[in-house]
């Protein structure tokens, strides 16, 4: 199977979100804003992983882009925590770095992939056309 870059990093984003999540709890004693971005950027590779299972290409895009908007979320909690001094500089710099990465890689897949699609589309159309002549 080949190596997939996009399922890698949101799993290591998730990991790090899971322990973000961690630390606000027990250190930070914040409940709400920990469940929210616990839940939202432990979603990116689950729909990541069910995407790479789609049933259609149609399917697939679906699912990342679901991961996409998962990822801008997630993003949104972390200015947020960052802004209320929940997580320093540092912390928010380097996690927000990587959900950016992750968003990045998911934007292109989805934007190649509908491409893609739209192409194909066209094409069967076409050969249908050159059929009917």
């Amino acid at each position: 199977m080949a190596k997939s870059i996009i399922k890698d990093k949101s799993e290591a984003l998730a990991v790090r979100i899971v322990r973000l999540s961690r630390y606000l709890t027990t250190t930070k004693r914040e409940f709400i804003i920990s469940g929210q971005i616990y839940r939202s950027g432990t979603s990116i590779s689950a729909n990541v992983n069910e995407a790479q299972q789609g049933s259609s290409k149609n399917d697939f895009v679906h699912k990342m882009n679901i991961a996409l908007k998962e990822a801008s979320e997630t993003k949104h909690w972390l200015r947020l925590l960052y802004k209320t001094d929940y997580i320093n500089k540092i912390q928010f710099d380097s996690i927000y770095g990587d959900a950016t990465e992750v968003e990045k890689i998911l934007t292109k897949i989805v934007k190649t992939t509908r491409e893609n699609i739209e192409k194909e589309e066209k094409e069967r159309k076409r050969e249908s056309n050159d059929k009917m002549d």
